[in-house]
C-alpha cells in the first residue's frame, strides 16, 4: 500500500443516510485522497444505505432496523462489504481498528451510546449529534478527558466558536453569542405560532437540514439545546452563553475575550465547511465550496430573540442552570413532540409546552448516573407519548 493512501482518514460516518450523513460523504467523496468511508450506518433507510455503499465500498455497514438486514445483506455481501443489524451493532460497530474517526450523526437521543463507546474505545469524535451533550454532557465529557480523546463540533455554531478559539487556548472565554437566523416565523407573534402547520415549519429560510432539526429551528428549540452543548463542549456557565438573531447567517457564532476584542467566524451557510473542518483539524484543505461575497451582503443585521414567541429558549435556559436529569428530560420530551407535530397530533406551540410540562413534573436527580440518565428518557417519552396521544 502507497504511503499516500496510509495516510487517508477512515471515517466511520454514524447516521450517513440524514442530513449530516449525506454531507459528509459529498465531503468524502470531494476528497478521496484525504478521506474514506470505513463505515455506514443507518436507521431505516435500507435503499439510500445500500446506494451509498455500492459507491464507497466501506469495509462495513450498519442498519440498525433489523428487518432490513436481509434486504442489506442480499445487495451487498457479494461486494465483499461486511453486513451488521441491530442496536447493538450500531454501538459495537465504531470499536474496529480500522475506524480513525467518528463522525456522530445519529438524530437524537438514539446517537448516545455509539459516541460513548467510541470514546472508551479513544476514537476521535466529529459531533454532529448535539443531543448527545444535552442528554449526558458530564459523563461524555469526563469519558473524553479520561481517554485523551477530542471531540470536533460539527454544528455551525459550535464549530464557529472552537475557530475562534484557535490560538487563544490559553485566553478565558468572557462570553460567547450564538447567532440563530431565526428560523421561518422570525418577527412572528405567538398568537400567530398557534396556527402554523407543519409544511410551513419546514421551510427554513437559510439551512437545508432533516425534518427534525428543521422544526427545531421553527421552534428554536435547536438554539435551545445548542445552548447547553456550547456549556459542556466550552466550560461555559448560564451568564456567558447569550443568544443573538442573525438573519442573514452570515456570521456562524462570536467569542468575547476579557480585553472586550472580539472574534467571529463567517462565511456561507453550508454544513459542508463545519464538516471538513471537523474531519480534518488541524489542517484547513481546499474546496471548491462557494465563496462569500460581501457586495452581496450590504447590511448584516442582530435582533434579540423574542422568548415570549420562542419559550423554548427560555426552558433551555433553565435546564441549563438546573443541571441534572433536567436537559434529558427535555431533549426526550422535544423529540417526541416534534414527532407528534409531524404526524398531526398536536399544534406547533404545543411542542414546547408538552416539553414544559415534562421538564416541571420530572423527578429531579441532580447527579445523575447514565443508568438515571436512560430512565429518565424513558419515563419522558412514555409521559410524552400519553400527553400528545
Amino acid at each position: 500500500m502507497s504511503e499516500e493512501k496510509n495516510n487517508v482518514k477512515r471515517i466511520a460516518v454514524m447516521g450517513s443516510t440524514g442530513s449530516i450523513g449525506t454531507q459528509t460523504l459529498d465531503v468524502i467523496r470531494a476528497n478521496p485522497d484525504v478521506f474514506s468511508a470505513e463505515v455506514l450506518c443507518a436507521g431505516n433507510n435500507a435503499d439510500v444505505l445500500i446506494q451509498q455503499a455500492l459507491e464507497f465500498t466501506p469495509n462495513a455497514v450498519v442498519i440498525a432496523n433489523e428487518k432490513h438486514y436481509k434486504k442489506v445483506k442480499d445487495e451487498l455481501f457479494s461486494k465483499g462489504i461486511k453486513v451488521y443489524a441491530g442496536e447493538d451493532s450500531l454501538k459495537q460497530i465504531v470499536e474496529m481498528e480500522t475506524v480513525d474517526c467518528v463522525l456522530a450523526a445519529i438524530v437524537g437521543y438514539a446517537g448516545l451510546s455509539s459516541t460513548l463507546n467510541a470514546i472508551e474505545h479513544k476514537k476521535p469524535i466529529a459531533l454532529a449529534n448535539k443531543e448527545t451533550l444535552v442528554v449526558a454532557g458530564e459523563i461524555i465529557t469526563e469519558a473524553a478527558r479520561k481517554n485523551s480523546v477530542n471531540l470536533y463540533p460539527v454544528d455551525s455554531e459550535h464549530s464557529a466558536i472552537f475557530q475562534c478559539l484557535a490560538g487563544e487556548w490559553e485566553n478565558p472565554i468572557e462570553k460567547i453569542y450564538l447567532t440563530a437566523s431565526g428560523g421561518p416565523f422570525r418577527g412572528k407573534s405567538r398568537e400567530f405560532m398557534q396556527t402554523v402547520k407543519k409544511e410551513q415549519a419546514l421551510k427554513h429560510p437559510n439551512w437545508s437540514m432533516g425534518a427534525k432539526i428543521t422544526i427545531d429551528s421553527a421552534t428554536m428549540m435547536n438554539k435551545g439545546l445548542e445552548i447547553i452543548e456550547a456549556k459542556w463542549l466550552f466550560h461555559l456557565n448560564r451568564e456567558q452563553i447569550e443568544v443573538i438573531v442573525h438573519p442573514q447567517s452570515i456570521i456562524h457564532s462570536i467569542v468575547q475575550f476579557r480585553d472586550a476584542s472580539m472574534k467571529a467566524q463567517m462565511g456561507l451557510p453550508d454544513m459542508k465547511l463545519p464538516i471538513q473542518y471537523a474531519l480534518s483539524y488541524p489542517q484547513r484543505i481546499r474546496s471548491d465550496f462557494p465563496r462569500f461575497d460581501f457586495i452581496n451582503y450590504p447590511s448584516l443585521t442582530f435582533e434579540k430573540p423574542d422568548t415570549s414567541a420562542f419559550p423554548s429558549l427560555t426552558l433551555a435556559y433553565h435546564c441549563l442552570e438546573k443541571g441534572g436529569n433536567l436537559p434529558c428530560a427535555m431533549n426526550a420530551a422535544n423529540e417526541i413532540a416534534v414527532n407528534a407535530f409531524l404526524n398531526d397530533k398536536i399544534s406547533f406551540t404545543q411542542i414546547v409546552e408538552v416539553a414544559e410540562k415534562i421538564v416541571s413534573t420530572i423527578p429531579f436527580l441532580p447527579k445523575p448516573s447514565l443508568n438515571d440518565l436512560i430512565e429518565t428518557d424513558t419515563a419522558s417519552r412514555v409521559k410524552t407519548k400519553e400527553l400528545t396521544g
